[in-house]
């Protein structure tokens, strides 16, 4: 048995310290040994020790991201409180065995944030794929009919670039036909890449003639091509999108769509 004011040891049967006569623990109502002062009983002085366990707790606390380092922290935090109070002041190591208790306890309770973070993003990430290549098929959508009536208002094929269906004004270099946003080449994780065939037909021709009396600068094509590529595959987007003047969809899972690529129902 153990003082609690001199930490001396003492049989298990003992009623009082044999070093300072303090009365044990475990015995209440005894008087104290004859000759005993309590209020002149000097506190223990001997050589302190770091509690193990404090240490162990603050180390496991550390490492909380990992689950069971938390739980250790934990149970070696509280061994160890105990283990101080009945040291009566030979062991040290209080605030460590705390800190190792805050540090287990916060990660025990960061635990559920984790698990639902790892079901969540995952579906987060596949919900924002598929909107992001719902959006692409709708704005090659966009591009294939703004190139169709690109060719129904002026006289000089299908339009040269993405940059001749979008700006502002209605002409045949901008003819305001999808907005400035996808006229860029680049809306919502994925990039367009369109290009027009040139038409073989010289400035002699009424065609041409008709095409420069509107305004063009830049010959336009009889045929043309457009696609839709993710800017970074499996993040912003899975699948590349394809058409032409045909007006077909096509995809791709693993990369770049091209004519013979299946088409998108």
């Amino acid at each position: 048995m153990i003082c609690s004011l001199c930490a001396a040891e003492n049989p298990i049967d003992g009623r009082y310290c044999s070093t300072c006569g303090a009365l044990l623990q475990g015995q209440p109502g005894l008087p104290p040994q004859p000759g005993y002062d309590a209020a002149s009983a000097a506190p223990y002085t001997g050589p302190k020790a770091t509690s193990g366990k404090a240490i162990g707790s603050l180390i496991c606390g550390l490492i909380f991201f990992f689950f069971p380092s938390s739980v250790v922290a934990i149970i070696l935090g509280h061994l160890a409180l105990s283990d101080i109070r009945r040291s009566a002041g030979r062991l040290t190591g209080r605030g460590m065995a705390i800190g190792g208790l805050v540090l287990g306890y916060a990660g025990v309770s960061f635990i559920p944030i984790l698990i639902i973070a790892a079901i969540a993003i995952p579906n987060l990430l596949r919900a924002r794929i598929a909107a992001n290549e719902a959006s692409a098929v709708g704005s090659l959508r966009t591009i294939v009919t703004a190139a169709y009536s690109y060719q129904d208002s002026y006289s000089n094929g299908y339009p040269p670039s993405l940059s001749a269906m979008g700006g502002s004004g209605a002409s045949c270099d901008h003819g305001a036909f999808i907005a400035s946003g996808l006229a860029s080449g680049q809306r919502n994780g994925y990039v367009f890449t369109y290009v027009a065939f040139p038409a073989e037909y010289n400035s002699q021709t009424p065609q041409s003639a008709r095409a420069i009396a509107a305004g063009c600068t830049v010959r336009g094509g009889t045929t043309f091509t457009v696609s839709a590529d993710p800017i970074t595959r499996g993040t912003t987007g899975q699948r590349s999108f394809y058409s032409d003047q045909t007006g077909v969809l096509r995809f791709s899972v693993d990369g770049p769509a091209t004519a013979a690529s299946p088409i998108l129902e």
